[in-house]
């Protein structure tokens, strides 16, 4: 979508849905997923680890979305990530690591000058876990901090078996690098965390080349006023909104890079990201801008069998036809009060069982 020169763009195979045999027979499908579900229970996990998205935590009353069609509850989410917390440290297998995928504060903060003070809670809380935490930046994080500032305080690539090696280098005006680097827990799996907004307005500064290029990008696709206003009101199109971003160039050059040596390795690649990159994962509002370079590289390689994001606060999932899993984790902010909105990932050798708590639904993730 960015016209970027990649050797992988043209790799990309059509996208379609295929209604199968299996959705026709609901109920041997339950049954096989029940005894599946219990021959899990007895086999032991590779490792485990927590999910959760969108806290967007604010020591202020209830609200609602910037349409006001949707409830928020900001100061309940601190409460939901405790019971997370809870649940993650009594498990029987202790999780290995927690990926929190992104806007962790709201933006609200920022209005009442509370923006460290509620970074500095949300994270006091995950610290009681005594578990690490990957953090992921959205769109939220820029709205309460600089880039710069968000390297020193919310910054995940200092994590005991995070790998830097191989982190993106990049000499920009502004000196800001991407935040992207990736960690292997377990021998032959990786992680790989990506920066959504690489190319962005809202997380670089406007004398940095990546804002100028989404200046450019949101000017040829949005005509309104206030670019928050998505520029149709169904499609694609949907997506060039500035709450969204995009991965630079250099960034998805440095991912192709590195699924070679998975692929190479014989690793099983889960990519995480606040932002969704697929159309039938998420509502296209809330679509990375230039998904498609992304799906293309993903398509280039075998080594990928999941993408986890957040952002779309009702949540999604999709399987591709190349087999690769898209889920899209349902928001904290929008969860009421009586409610769940986290999961853990239980993973084996030929599959990730998701087990989800309230709005997050359990799933079988099986490697093709």
């Amino acid at each position: 979508m960015f016209n970027f020169k990649c050797p992988f763009r043209n790799k990309c195979v059509s996208e379609r849905r295929v209604v199968g045999w299996w959705t026709k027979h609901e109920g041997l499908s339950s049954r096989l997923i029940s005894r599946a579900s219990k021959m899990d229970d007895s086999i032991q996990p590779l490792f485990t680890f927590g999910v959760i998205a969108d806290i967007q935590y604010a020591d202020i009353d209830d609200g609602y979305n910037f349409t006001h069609t949707r409830k928020r509850y900001y100061r309940n989410s601190l409460q939901l990530l405790r019971r997370a917390n809870e649940k993650w440290k009594t498990e029987t297998v202790q999780p290995s690591f927690i990926l929190q995928l992104g806007d962790i504060i709201d933006g609200f903060n920022k209005k009442y000058e509370a923006s460290q003070k509620a970074l500095d809670t949300v994270l006091t809380e995950f610290d009681r876990t005594g578990i690490a935490v990957h953090h992921v930046w959205g769109n939220h994080e820029f709205y309460n901090f600089s880039r710069q500032d968000l390297i020193t305080s919310l910054n995940s690539q200092n994590t005991d078996f995070a790998m830097r090696e191989d982190e993106i280098k990049q000499k920009h005006p502004d000196n800001e690098q991407s935040y992207a680097y990736h960690f292997s827990p377990a021998p032959n799996f990786r992680f790989v965390v990506l920066d959504a907004y690489d190319v962005s307005l809202i997380g670089r500064q406007e004398n940095s080349e990546q804002y100028n290029q989404a200046l450019k990008i949101l000017q040829e696709h949005n005509g309104n006023y206030d670019l928050n206003q998505p520029p149709a009101y169904s499609g694609l199109e949907q997506r060039f909104v500035k709450f969204n971003g995009g991965f630079g160039q250099d960034q998805l050059e440095w991912l192709d890079r590195l699924l070679s040596l998975s692929d190479q390795k014989l690793e099983k690649v889960t990519i995480v990201s606040h932002l969704p990159i697929h159309p039938s994962s998420t509502d296209p509002v809330c679509l990375a801008w230039n998904y498609d370079d992304v799906l293309s590289i993903l398509y280039s390689h075998k080594s990928v069998v999941c993408f986890m994001a957040g952002h779309d606060h009702d949540g999604g999932y999709h399987q591709d036809i190349s087999g690769i899993h898209h889920l899209t984790f349902e928001g904290v902010i929008e969860t009421r009060p009586n409610n769940d909105a986290f999961g853990t990932v239980y993973v084996y050798e030929d599959r990730m069982k998701l087990k989800g708590n309230g709005r997050v639904p359990h799933r079988s993730l099986n490697y093709e």
